[in-house]
């Protein structure tokens, strides 16, 4: 997707200002030039997030002209969370979320996408720091399903949480860090379901925040399920228990 990252410090403020979706944003370290200061400006200005990188880091993207400055563009247009929820219930439709917190293999991101897809989900919640990007893997694993799904950045889960708890709708974590098996708990109202890194599972501030903390059962010496494959297990309880 190489048509997707821009680079050169003008070129890359024009994109900012014209609205253009930014995934990422990387700056040289100690980048001096006669536009840098318009280019911190157009970030704080448009809430752009960016990493100082050295000039390695910058030159194993790309061998051109890029006077330090590149930027991956989205693929996808992101939505607005409160807008979806808004367009759930004039319609007469029960919420169905999905918050990825930590979650940054590009495949499993596209496969869990292809899923929520296929169960109904209104919405894929993503940080708009340490999740996963929106790459050509992604949109491949996802079948397509990025390009139709609805997904939203967010700055802050944890506020987003708080914004969604005043919505009305039920949080669950799908964590080991409980006694308590997904199939005890009820998913028919609206509701919120976080899934978590394989390798550090949830945040306990996101946990703490959840009304329901529910577990899948591992048989065997394997530790923990692929995390696409214990989105889609959770997904199919909520469509079962909803009678579609």
């Amino acid at each position: 997707m190489k048509d997707t990252l821009i680079y050169g410090t003008r070129a890359v403020i024009e994109a900012i200002e014209s609205g253009k979706t930014i995934d990422k944003l990387m700056i040289q370290k100690g980048l001096s030039n006669a536009l840098t200061g318009d280019l911190f400006k157009a970030c704080r200005d448009n809430n752009i997030p960016y990493q100082l990188v050295p000039p390695e880091r910058v030159n194993r993207e790309t061998r051109a002209n890029h006077q330090g400055v590149i930027a991956f563009m989205s693929a996808v247009e992101y939505q607005n969370i409160e807008e979806i929820i808004m367009r759930c219930n004039e319609k007469g439709e029960i919420p169905l979320l999905l918050m990825l917190d930590g979650i940054t293999d590009v495949r499993n991101f596209g496969a869990i996408a292809r899923t929520a897809n296929c169960a109904g989900v209104h919405a894929i919640i993503i940080p708009s720091r340490g999740g996963a990007m929106i790459t050509a893997d992604a949109i491949k694993t996802s079948a397509g399903a990025l390009h139709t799904s609805a997904v939203c950045k967010v700055d802050n889960l944890k506020a987003t949480l708080y914004l969604l708890k005043e919505y009305g709708i039920q949080i669950v974590s799908c964590t080991e860090k409980t006694d308590s098996l997904y199939t005890a708990h009820t998913y028919t109202q609206p509701t919120a379901i976080i899934m978590g890194a394989e390798d550090s599972g949830i945040s306990n501030e996101l946990i703490k925040l959840s009304d329901v903390k529910a577990k899948l059962p591992l048989l065997g010496n394997i530790e923990s399920l692929n995390v696409s494959v214990a989105c889609g297990v959770l997904l199919y309880e909520v469509v079962r228990q909803r009678g579609q």
